[in-house]
């Protein structure tokens, strides 16, 4: 900036020497150019990344509102943002989004990074295929398109033909494909849409042979998949919300019905119902052989107990399997008169095992693959084997057994990464699976169990030298001593010398592993000689169900620490600094974004938090947050608002603080992590930081929590957020 007020002061200059003029005019130029000069120095310093002036925020009232937890007062002045729909909430969302699109659209290069974004995007995408009845589909992406496009072909090598285009569902591409099945008998293809990004759902059928869409129109569906049996399916609904309130109103009721095809959703079937316990959230699941139907039961977001009910024997009564919430428990299919489940119960890094539902308990289970030192994440019964993808240190291993657990050999990976789907029919010859790394794009494999090898069937084509970069994996000491693994993607060659650019990324929770994946928007970190870091902190699933306990209710503070210690990993390693490292995380992540910042707002120059759980003292009064007090804890217990209330980010922003650039980003159709996380975070942050670093919302519309946002959204917002990002390390793009 130094350098712009010396040129400006050289230019006044010379205008006196080298244009003589009258007293009067020369008042009027005077004039105005200390008009442009000082406002010229005003943009300057908002622009310069160690600005000199505070940002001017929207105003947001305070109310006179506080709640006493146990003694605790804790005042909540922004609580008017919990209603989103209000006319005074729809303003000051106006006015965030101004201010930030004005900083934004003063980014010489954000237009710049969102075309290279649109170059890197543009490029065909494929989905696993699977099978109805005897046909094949899968999904397809010609590269910009705002939604992936469902394909139909009757063998491997007919021409695919269109069978379903979401892109038609909306002008904007906002209304999604959200969940689909096929019929059994490969008759029916129903599926689920969301508008928004919203969590809810309607449903509907194509009769598969003519690609005609039929009448059936079913709402209030949430959280559900599509179990089909024989000319209909079962599937989750609640009961419908008042109106206005259908985005934030708590998810309670929920039920199993039975949908028949070609009626009406008012004559569907009631199957299953909880009347006791309004907090209970169910699931169905069919057999492949639609033998036996499956209930899963859960008051949280993990451990579940499981009924079942013997569909080839009419009237028959569902069977307790397991009637309690202890541990986790997944059918993956039945062979025979018996149910082959994964299971945590005494294995907290998995087992498969048979279950006979007429005699459940546990003396009478038969192990088929015993617990081993890597987690067994999934199990699928295909060409008459068992496939079981064990994850070891944060990466898949795939191997093949007989269906007595005996194994037959491993299927090779080509390098460290993560297999997302498995899909195959029990009795047929081939399956399909997707593979994908840091810097291995999504790729699809064809697996011939008659040769027991894998082939290419579809490898994606990027405009990318993907081989100039290199993924190292490291493992770093956390607050407690733990060993923690950590993922580091760079350009070869690159210089340890603390000047890079870097992106911590962490997720930490809900049993959820961190696995490596390709992501087009991160190219634009690594061509500009960033480093992407990954770290696999505790919370998650890398390590089984004790790795999740261990960043749980009172543990959650090692989620924290695990994360801080990355960053201090890094930084002493020479692969970044402080002013150079930039974070970020979503939904939990957002959660763990806003935490690490409030402890430790030294060590970062640049948080990214997206739809946050920001304030942990309500979050369980919105929507599905109740679901998450086994996680977190709840703040009506009063031991567990004792270490809630020491992490939450809402209640822990602080006056006086440096704060580092902060970038939230949230839409106004989350009904998962509602939109008034964000705000009251954000609010709260901007009335109390004094700083020169920008603290900013980033609020989108017609979006959710960020499945189904159409891919010109996506672009916008990564586009904004590298933006965001870059302006504030400094970084100067190639562009």
């Amino acid at each position: 900036m130094q350098k712009n007020i010396f040129l400006k002061t050289k230019f006044l200059i010379n205008i006196t020497i080298h244009f003589p003029i009258n007293g009067d005019i020369m008042k009027i130029i005077l004039t105005a150019f200390y008009m442009i000069f000082f406002s010229s120095i005003l943009i300057d310093a908002q622009s310069n990344k160690h600005s000199l002036v505070q940002f001017k925020y929207p105003s947001a009232k305070r109310d006179n509102v506080s709640d006493n937890y146990f003694g605790t007062i804790v005042s909540d002045p922004y609580r008017w943002l919990e209603r989103d729909t209000s006319s005074d909430v729809k303003e000051w969302i106006k006015e965030e989004n101004k201010v930030t699109l004005n900083y934004l659209d003063r980014i010489s290069y954000r237009n710049k990074i969102k075309a290279r974004l649109e170059k890197l995007w543009n490029y065909t995408k494929y989905g696993v295929p699977f099978k109805a009845g005897s046909r094949f589909l899968f999904f397809k992406n010609d590269g910009l398109q705002n939604q992936d496009v469902l394909y139909i072909q009757n063998t491997l090598d007919s021409k695919p033909e269109l069978f379903l285009d979401p892109n038609k569902f909306s002008p904007d591409g906002t209304i999604s494909l959200s969940t689909y099945a096929a019929s059994k008998d490969g008759k029916y293809f129903a599926y689920g849409t969301a508008s928004g990004g919203s969590d809810w759902n309607e449903f509907h059928v194509i009769e598969i042979k003519d690609k005609k869409l039929l009448s059936d129109h079913l709402k209030w569906i949430k959280f559900s998949g599509i179990a089909w049996y024989k000319n209909g399916f079962f599937y989750t609904k609640y009961p419908k919300p008042s109106k206005g309130m259908e985005l934030v109103s708590s998810n309670e009721f929920s039920k199993i019905y039975y949908h028949k095809i070609g009626t009406e959703q008012s004559a569907d079937r009631l199957i299953f119902e909880n009347t006791r316990n309004p907090k209970i959230t169910m699931n169905a699941q069919v057999t492949e052989d639609e033998r036996f139907l499956i209930i899963y039961l859960s008051t949280g977001t993990s451990n579940n107990a499981l009924y079942v009910k013997d569909l080839s024997k009419p009237n028959s009564n569902f069977q307790k399997v397991i009637d309690n919430f202890d541990n986790n428990y997944s059918v993956v299919d039945n062979i025979g008169d018996k149910l082959l489940v994964l299971t945590d119960k005494d294995s907290p890094m998995y087992k498969l095992v048979l279950i006979d539902p007429k005699n459940p308990s546990t003396e009478n289970w038969q192990t088929i693959l015993p617990e081993e030192n890597g987690v067994l994440k999934s199990a699928t019964l295909a060409g008459g084997k068992l496939i079981a993808e064990y994850m070891k240190d944060a990466s898949s291993h795939i191997y093949m057994y007989n269906l007595n657990g005996k194994k037959i050999e491993e299927i090779k990976l080509p390098c460290i990464g993560t297999v997302n789907e498995f899909r195959g029919k029990k009795n047929d010859k081939i399956a399909f699976y997707s593979f994908t790394s840091f810097t291995f794009p999504t790729t699809i494999y064809k697996f011939d169990f008659t040769t027991g090898t894998s082939e290419v069937y579809y490898q994606p084509k990027i405009d990318f030298n993907l081989e100039d970069y290199k993924t190292v994996q490291v493992f770093y000491s956390s607050k407690d001593g733990i060993k923690i693994p950590m993922f580091i993607v760079h350009k070869k060659g690159l210089k340890k010398d603390g000047k890079n650019p870097t992106l911590l990324y962490g997720y930490g929770g809900f049993d959820i592993s961190i696995t490596p994946s390709f992501s087009i928007s991160r190219l634009i970190l690594l061509e500009n000689g960033g480093i992407l870091a990954v770290a696999n902190i505790r919370g998650g699933s890398e390590y089984g169900e004790a790795w999740h306990k261990a960043g749980m209710l009172e543990k959650k503070q090692n989620v924290f620490d695990d994360f801080i210690f990355a960053a201090e990993y890094l930084i002493k390693e020479k692969y970044t600094s402080p002013q150079m490292l930039a974070i970020n995380g979503a939904s939990n992540g957002g959660l763990l974004i806003g935490a690490v910042v409030n402890q430790r707002p030294d060590l970062f120059k640049v948080a990214i938090p997206q739809v946050g759980v920001m304030d942990m003292l309500r979050y369980h009064k919105f929507t599905i947050g109740w679901a998450w007090v086994n996680e977190y804890g709840s703040s009506d217990d009063p031991a567990q608002f004792e270490y809630i209330y020491k992490y939450s980010p809402l209640q822990n922003i602080k006056s006086g603080v440096n704060y580092p650039a902060i970038f939230v980003t949230t839409a106004d159709h989350d009904d998962r992590v509602v939109p008034a996380h964000s705000f009251k975070y954000i609010a709260t942050l901007q009335e109390k930081y004094k700083g020169s670093n920008p603290v900013l919302i980033r609020i989108e519309t017609r979006a959710g929590h960020g499945a189904g946002k159409p891919t010109s959204k996506v672009i916008e917002e990564q586009a904004d957020i590298y933006s965001f990002m870059f302006k504030n390390l400094g970084v100067k793009p190639i562009y």
